[in-house]
């Protein structure tokens, strides 16, 4: 038996279609035929006719058949726009696009198919039943859009979750990166106030020496005042250079300051501190901005 390639329920459908064409074919045949019947019972009572007589007979006849022929085309047309609305519309309930080929329409090779089938399908030695031959709704397509609803709905949910995992895991990045850049601050305040202390005990340690230089000098320059007036001058030269040492002393302190701040920073455990939290500040600005694009808009 020639098949059309369709499942079962759809070749059905297909030989239910079949059924109506035929008899609506049928219909309009006894109707020509009748047209026919009716001429030779109205008009060839005559035994002979002339030329414009026989004219006048095919012209009403022509006009019959043609109003018959053109109102069959054109109601198997209209019929055909509502068989493939019922489609569409069942279609668009499950929201599936169906598209059409026109030009497989003049395919002579899948019309004698069809041709072939018809024949099969409604030889009477070939004839099986079919049980559901009037419908008068299409039955929903719950099979194949429930289908393919769940599959867009779990292709939707993976997608969720992987989505949702995926913002979990940077902000738990973020999170860390935060918690790395607090403790690097902490570190570098550690460091700083390390470096401060340094400077301070080195201050007052050479303060006080200075300090120490400067009241014994005074009091060596006191005690040779009273006792030597004679060496006042002698004192007093070595009161000023006393004073110019402590100078030139708070100024070297002063440089060393400079030169230990600078060596400090040259030092690789203040360099690479810095480099992490530039790098940590940069992690941070590049996270921000990927959270950004899983955020919803207001």
């Amino acid at each position: 038996m020639a098949e059309l390639g369709l499942n079962e329920h759809h070749q059905n459908e297909v030989i239910n279609y079949m059924r109506f064409a035929r008899s609506r074919r049928g219909l309009r045949l006894k109707t020509v035929d009748s047209c026919f019947q009716d001429l030779k019972e109205s008009r060839l009572v005559e035994e002979t006719f002339t030329v414009d007589e026989v004219s006048e007979v095919l012209s009403g006849l022509q006009a019959v058949v043609y109003s018959e022929v053109e109102s069959e085309l054109i109601n198997t047309a209209h019929t055909n726009v509502l068989l493939l609305r019922q489609l569409f519309s069942q279609a668009e309930k499950w929201y599936l696009k169906l598209q059409t080929d026109i030009s497989e329409l003049e395919n002579r090779e899948l019309l004698e198919q069809v041709a072939e089938f018809e024949k099969a399908e409604f030889t009477s030695s070939n004839k099986k039943p079919i049980l559901d031959t009037l419908k008068p709704k299409l039955a929903p397509l719950n099979e194949g859009g429930t289908e393919l609803l769940n599959k867009e709905i779990e292709r939707l949910q993976e997608e969720n979750e992987k989505l949702k995992s995926r913002l979990k895991t940077i902000e738990i990045q973020a999170t860390q990166a935060l918690d790395e850049k607090s403790k690097l601050e902490r570190a570098l305040q550690d460091l700083q106030l390390d470096q401060g202390n340094q400077k301070d005990f080195i201050k007052t340690q050479d303060l006080n020496d200075l300090e120490n230089t400067v009241a014994a000098l005074k009091s060596e320059f006191q005690k040779t005042l009273n006792d030597k007036t004679e060496n006042q001058k002698s004192l007093e030269e070595n009161l000023a250079t006393a004073k110019h040492d402590l100078l030139r002393v708070q100024e070297q302190l002063s440089m060393a300051e400079k030169e230990l701040d600078k060596k400090f920073q040259q030092t690789a455990a203040y360099r690479n501190m810095k480099e992490i939290l530039t790098r940590k500040n940069d992690q941070i600005k590049d996270l921000r901005r990927r959270l950004a694009k899983y955020e919803p808009e207001d």
